[in-house]
């Protein structure tokens, strides 16, 4: 079925049979066992808990996303709360969240910028503002950018964040090492290295090179960094100058400069603000060895585009000018967001831009939004400091800074971070002196060691887990245990159990692919709820992405979409997805939302394939009105089973079981079928769930197709 508008859906016939006579492969019936021992529960507040994002937008999209009709078929798919994410920093811009505000340099509009907290006008957008004093060549923004170091012009220079300096962390500045990384697309033999210093630069720095095999940036636990035998520089006077580093060229594909002591001079900006006047700064960098004549032979690359030779920057000054904007993308502004509908009368998750902006700029917004009276419910602080390649002690100077900062604002605001990008294993980073490698350790290590452990109201991170071009059937049986591992991970690293974890956005990938509107992401969505809401603990939340539609578009070995809706390039939208399916399965028929409190007990099944996995996950949910509500997820994309369940209590020796009218909701393969074609692919049958109603007898057996996912809801007797 196609349609251009939301549908009213019919109920269907019931799923329910009362003997082992019914059609199933298994030769016996299976088991689901719900343990309902005391002390066995996760409480959890699914109006808290179970939410919705909203990201960045293309400026020709959002007046439609705000429309009456999109925001109510938004949230037609029953989420909570939502999260507003924040997106700017993943393309190495400045976020204004107001328009309107002041500059450090008035006369000249550039600087640093302070937005309006005064509640003047409605602001509907907001943009992002380029950085002129870049670092990093590669990042979100795409083709359009580069690193100011290998651009080939020397007026042009990276700059490091004044913020990290010990003027402002209060530190010795090698408590902070910049650094700046060259990356060649294939080992080179290095010697020599020319850096044309800009002001401040640095006067205690070595050079080194990498060791490992593996990516020094993406796998930075398996390598080591040396320092060339010459490699080391006290007393350096800036300038620009040749520096031997070796008498024997060295084989490597990655260079490190790290920056440990700073001349304190002023860049071009002038001495009138004291941020222009520390950190370093680097206008080109060369590279290579030395000819025959003892000249330096460069090997780096220098042009303003994205083939220059690679670099990253440890951070970046936050300076910019009004000239910078960009306009073709749109962070909603915030009284659009708050008055749109899309917060579902909950208090709202929102952002604050960390890693390249100012304590003062975050602050503002804070104060702007208290002042409109818009409720929030969390604060996250910054935005993917592993994907920028942040050191954690980096990322906790800021956050100590900030926190600071905005707690001034509001002391009862609940601050956290750091919003990972998305790993399925503890994060790692290059070693400190002590040999430590986690990321999350040394962050949770540095707010403990200062004292600011209690800003820490939460700690969040993003889930995509599946590599969109090597996605999976078997992946289904994966993702219990990849929520699982991830949520252990933080914990070991030193996380309190006090301190909540959040999935703060989510989706099967990163980026587009074939499975991601099939059957296997809506049966992926319900072990991966059910999963997290399990291990995380107390005042845990999971929000998945996103609430708008976005159209049908080319991924990874087919057309593809995130979230719930089959849409046109205009946004219209045309079908449902599976994963909107098992959103309102998820949302309308496991939990109540505006009910309250939950009760989430421990449920297993006792059927596995020959390679080991559970193929039957189960969430058992005791909702505020006394009935139970039990999602079962059958991943055999073959094969239909019938289960019997039982509500155990270790105290009792009798089992109890449904009674009287129980409800069942059913959404599979026989359900919704996705085919591929290009721009007109389409799902076929396209929805909706099969719900039906009936009695419940002694000893009822529950088929559960191929492939499917069903929600059991009613009241529990006996036992």
């Amino acid at each position: 079925m196609h349609y251009s508008s939301l549908r009213t859906f019919p109920i269907y016939a019931a799923v329910f049979c009362s003997g082992v006579g019914y059609l199933a492969t298994a030769a016996l019936p299976q088991t689901v066992k719900v343990d309902v021992t005391a002390g066995k529960a996760v409480a959890f507040d699914p109006d808290k808990a179970m939410g919705t994002t909203l990201d960045i937008l293309p400026a020709t999209d959002l007046d439609k996303v705000f429309s009456e009709p999109i925001v109510k078929a938004g949230l037609s798919a029953g989420w909570g709360p939502i999260s507003y994410r924040q997106n700017t920093e993943l393309t190495y811009d400045v976020w204004h969240w107001n328009p309107n505000g002041r500059w450090s340099d008035e006369k000249h509009k550039n600087g640093y910028f302070v937005g309006d907290a005064e509640p003047r006008e409605f602001l509907s957008k907001s943009y992002g503002y380029r950085l002129p004093h870049r670092g990093t060549t590669r990042s979100d923004s795409g083709q359009d950018e580069y690193s100011r170091m290998t651009d080939g012009d020397l007026s042009t220079y990276w700059k490091s964040n004044p913020y990290l300096s010990s003027r402002f962390t209060g530190e010795p500045d090698s408590a902070h090492p910049q650094w700046v990384v060259i990356e060649f697309a294939l080992p080179q033999e290095i010697d020599a290295i020319k850096i044309d210093w800009a002001n401040p630069y640095a006067t205690k720095y070595v050079v080194q090179y990498w060791t490992g095999k593996e990516d020094a940036l993406n796998k930075q636990a398996d390598g080591l960094w040396m320092e060339f035998p010459h490699g080391a520089v006290t007393g350096g006077t800036g300038g620009s100058s040749v520096q031997r580093l070796a008498d024997h060229p060295v084989l490597t594909r990655f260079l490190r400069i790290l920056m440990t002591e700073s001349s304190n001079t002023c860049d071009t900006h002038g001495s009138d603000d004291p941020r222009n006047c520390v950190g370093y700064a680097i206008s080109e960098i060369s590279a290579g060895d030395f000819n025959a004549l003892g000249q330096l032979v460069d090997i780096v690359k220098h042009t303003p585009s994205q083939a220059q030779t690679l670099t990253q920057a440890s951070s970046v000054d936050p300076w910019h000018s009004d000239e910078g904007v960009v306009s073709s993308r749109i962070q909603v502004g915030f009284d659009l967001f708050f008055t749109s509908g899309y917060t579902n009368h909950l208090p709202a998750m929102i952002p604050i831009a960390m890693i390249y902006t100012t304590p003062e700029d975050s602050a503002a917004e804070i104060a702007y939004i208290e002042k409109r009276g818009y409720a929030v419910s969390y604060v996250e602080m910054g935005e993917e400091p592993d994907g920028a390649y942040m050191v954690p002690e980096d990322y906790a100077a800021l956050y100590v800074q900030w926190a600071a900062a905005l707690h001034k604002v509001d002391p009862k605001l609940k601050l956290g971070g750091p919003i990972f990008t998305g790993e399925n294993t503890d994060i790692k980073t290059w070693p400190d002196a002590e040999g430590r490698a986690s990321w999350m350790g040394r962050f949770v290590d540095y707010l403990r060691s200062h004292g600011k452990l209690d800003d820490l109201a939460f700690v969040s991170y993003e889930h995509y887990p599946f590599d969109p071009c090597q996605v999976n059937w078997s992946d289904l049986f994966r993702e219990p245990q990849l929520v699982e591992q991830n949520i252990s991970d933080w914990r070991e690293d030193g996380v309190p159990n006090n301190v909540p974890l959040m999935i703060t956005e989510s989706n099967v990938s990163w980026s587009l692919t074939d499975p991601m509107q099939d059957v296997f992401s809506a049966l992926w969505l319900g072990d991966s709820v059910g999963a997290f809401l399990t291990y995380a603990g107390p005042n845990a939340a999971y929000y998945h992405s996103p609430v708008q539609p976005e159209p049908l578009r080319p991924g990874c070995q087919a057309w593809s979409t995130y979230g719930n809706f089959v849409a046109t390039k205009d946004l219209e939208i045309k079908q449902y997805t599976a994963q909107y399916f098992a959103s309102q399965m998820l949302n309308l028929d496991w939990v109540e939302h505006g009910k309250g409190t939950h009760l989430l007990y421990p449920a297993t099944a006792d059927l596995l394939d020959d390679a080991k996995h559970d193929l039957i996950t189960a969430y058992a949910v005791k909702r505020p009105d006394g009935e139970w509500s039990l999602l079962i997820i059958n991943k055999d994309p073959s094969n239909t089973y019938e289960v019997k369940i039982l509500f155990e209590d270790s105290h009792k020796n009798t089992a109890a079981q449904f009674e009287g009218l129980v409800k069942m909701t059913t959404f599979g393969a026989a359900e919704y079928k996705w085919h591929s074609s290009g721009a007109t692919s389409h799902a076929d049958p396209d929805g909706p769930p099969k719900r039906s109603t009936a009695r419940w007898s002694p000893g009822q057996l529950v088929v559960l197709p191929n492939a499917s996912m069903t929600i059991l809801t009613g009241t529990v007797g006996g036992g």
